[in-house]
């Protein structure tokens, strides 16, 4: 049975997007004088694990210098004007009077300065009860629908080996707003299941034909060099190219050899380029730059004026391991221990080709269980912008990573969180209640 009245605003999905929404929505009732019955649902008996393993554990909230080129999906425009109505300065005030400083580090990403995520989800968690907001789980949502002017959510029966739900919360809730923030579904342990595209889908809107994991690990076949090569991490430069030789797109940054392939950061923020210019072009290729900064022109004239040194340690002096140096050196069919002066021209070139644009032959990547984060989703051209409420479903706002919005890593989807989760809780909270009405000049003056 539905609960006797409906609430204000019901936010399916606690995680970072639901939790700020929840927030905001709070705040802006209790700026206007008006309290709102407001609900924050999530099917995790423990909240906020994306959460709390970010970051290695310690929540990499934002980044310091954030805008649109960080990010895929939607168009940039569109996602700039949601990133503007809430900045990292924002972000930052927010935090600190939620009591969580936060530190800069050298990469660029804000940790804060306790270097435990349990202090960004606990200061979360508290400002929601603080504002009003309740929070149920476990309560997992099955379906959602609209009836005239409201929503009516149900909550999924309990599964074999679950544990029921308190006895008094309702099956069945009904409410005046809803705010989609159920995530996508990259890391499914935590509850990502990707029911959200299913509700957004039955309440009109489309999604994105392609859905699939970003900020993922790579895999190369058995047997590839490069996975003898596990724990050996290097900056590189990795680009994908078109069949043809387009290139089409380019990540730089640390790449981490490991026993199945392609992980760190410069491998996790290409991997959805690489997926998608697949999807279009199965031909699509990988290359890697080893010594990043170095051109074909400028490493091949370097090579060529070699004397007195080999050619191994000269590869390791320009910064490989010498591990990794060695097997490309070898991959290039030349004695790592051969001198500068004895190496052919072909071979020189070979050389250059391998340490400045090897093709790696990536078969498919670890998948939505690695991932950590959704590209694709609700596209943002059936969303308003200054509100995040549908185009196509009065009274629904989505945020978060259900939208067609996924940035690099390094704390830019956590900003795409706060930002998203602001506006809609605001909004949300704002086209509930009426404007708040001045007081009278004479309640502004002190009594005798």
């Amino acid at each position: 049975m539905p609960i006797d009245r409906p609430f204000d605003i019901a936010i399916i999905g606690a995680g970072a997007a639901g939790l700020m929404a929840a927030i905001w929505a709070g705040r802006e009732a209790r700026a206007r004088g008006r309290p709102l019955s407001i609900v924050a649902l999530d099917g995790a008996r423990k909240l906020g694990a994306k959460i709390l393993v970010a970051g290695g554990g310690r929540c990499n909230v934002t980044h310091h210098a954030v805008d649109e080129s960080a990010y895929s999906g939607s168009t940039r425009p569109a996602i700039r004007k949601v990133l503007r109505a809430f900045d990292v300065p924002a972000t930052v005030a927010f935090f600190r009077e939620l009591h969580v400083e936060l530190k800069r580090e050298e990469t660029g990403k804000l940790f804060p300065v306790t270097d435990d995520a349990h202090t960004v989800l606990n200061a979360l968690v508290g400002e929601c009860v603080s504002v009003g907001a309740g929070l149920w789980h476990p309560w997992r949502v099955e379906s959602v629908t609209r009836t005239g002017d409201l929503f009516q959510i149900t909550r999924r029966p309990p599964q074999p080996g679950e544990v029921a739900p308190l006895l008094e919360r309702p099956g069945v809730l009904l409410a005046r707003r809803v705010i989609l923030a159920t995530g996508g579904m990259a890391l499914p342990k935590t509850g990502s299941d990707g029911a959200g595209y299913g509700f957004a889908r039955a309440l009109g809107h489309s999604v994105t034909p392609l859905v699939y994991p970003a900020l993922v690990p790579l895999l190369l076949p058995e047997g590839h060099p490069l996975r003898a090569l596990s724990g050996i991490a290097t900056p590189a430069t990795l680009t994908v190219r078109s069949g043809a030789g387009k290139h089409l797109a380019q990540a730089d940054g640390p790449l981490l050899c490991t026993h199945f392939g392609l992980s760190g950061p410069a491998p996790l923020d290409i991997s959805r380029h690489l997926h998608a210019a697949r999807a279009a072009d199965p031909a699509a290729t990988l290359v890697v730059n080893w010594l990043p900064g170095w051109t074909p022109d400028r490493l091949d004239a370097a090579l060529a004026g070699l004397r007195g040194v080999a050619i191994g340690r000269w590869v390791m002096q320009q910064g490989l391991p010498e591990r990794l140096a060695r097997a490309l050196v070898e991959r290039a069919g030349i004695d790592p221990a051969s001198g500068g002066e004895h190496l052919p021209k072909d071979r020189r070139r070979t050389l250059v080709s391998t340490l400045t644009a090897l093709p790696l032959p990536v078969t498919g990547d670890r998948g939505f269980t690695y991932a950590e984060v959704t590209a694709g989703g609700v596209p943002l051209s059936e969303i308003h912008l200054d509100t995040m409420e549908s185009r196509v479903c009065p009274g629904l706002h989505v945020i978060g990573e259900i939208c067609d919005v996924d940035g690099r890593i390094g704390g830019f989807n956590f900003q795409w969180a706060w930002a998203s989760g602001y506006l809609a809780g605001k909004a949300a909270a704002g086209a509930t209640l009426p404007e708040a009405e001045p007081a009278s000049p004479d309640a502004a003056q002190p009594k005798n």
